[in-house]
C-alpha cells in the first residue's frame, strides 16, 4: 500500500499583512521588467494595477520631477511602499485621526516625521496612516510600488495650513480606476 504525499502547500486564507505587502513591493520594485513597462509622462503621475499578494490592491506609479500626493490617508487598508527609481520622500503623522466626525483639526506640534526612500528602499504603514509622498527632485523621474489589503475602500484627502489638518475630499475606487 502506498501513500500519497502532497507537495502543493495549502492554500492561503489570511489576508497580507503589512510586512508581507512590502516584500511583495520591494521585489516588484526590483524588477525591471515589471518597472520598464510603465509609460512615464513629462506633465503628471501615470500608473498601472498590478496583482498583488493575497487579494490586495497594487500599483505601479511614476512620478515626473517635482509632483506628489498631498495628504491623504488609505482608510481601512494597511499598505507598504517601495521605491523602485529614483528618490521620494514622505511626509507622515505619528497620531492616528478620527476616522469620522471631524473637519478641521489641531495637530500637536511633535506629530510630523519625514523619511527619505530610495530606491531599493521602501516601508510598510498600518490603518489610518496619514501622509504625503513626493518626488523632490527637478530632473529625475520616481517609480515605486504601493499595495493595499484590503483592497482601498477610500481614500481621505486633506489640506494643512501649519498645525491645522482640513479633510477636503473623499475620494471612492470609481474615482481613480
Amino acid at each position: 500500500m502506498s501513500a500519497s504525499v502532497s507537495t502543493h502547500a495549502p492554500a492561503r486564507t489570511a489576508a497580507p499583512t503589512a510586512a508581507e505587502l512590502l516584500a511583495f513591493a520591494l521585489r516588484t520594485a526590483a524588477d525591471p521588467d515589471v518597472v520598464d513597462s510603465l509609460p512615464l509622462d513629462p506633465e503628471g503621475r501615470t500608473w498601472i494595477r498590478l496583482d498583488g499578494p493575497g487579494g490586495s490592491e497594487a500599483w505601479l506609479i511614476g512620478w515626473p520631477p517635482g509632483t506628489g500626493t498631498g495628504w491623504h490617508d488609505h482608510a481601512e487598508s494597511r499598505g507598504a511602499f517601495a521605491t523602485a527609481r529614483g528618490r521620494l520622500t514622505e511626509h507622515s503623522l505619528t497620531v492616528r485621526l478620527p476616522s469620522e466626525g471631524w473637519r478641521n483639526l489641531e495637530l500637536a506640534p511633535d506629530v510630523d516625521r519625514t523619511r527619505s526612500l530610495g530606491a531599493g528602499t521602501g516601508r510598510a504603514f498600518g490603518e489610518h496612516h496619514v501622509h504625503e509622498v513626493l518626488n523632490p527632485s527637478d530632473s529625475e523621474h520616481a517609480i515605486s510600488v504601493h499595495a493595499y489589503y484590503p483592497p482601498l475602500p477610500l481614500i481621505r484627502r486633506y489640506s494643512r495650513s501649519g498645525a491645522v489638518l482640513r479633510l477636503e475630499q473623499v475620494e471612492r475606487p470609481a474615482d481613480w480606476q
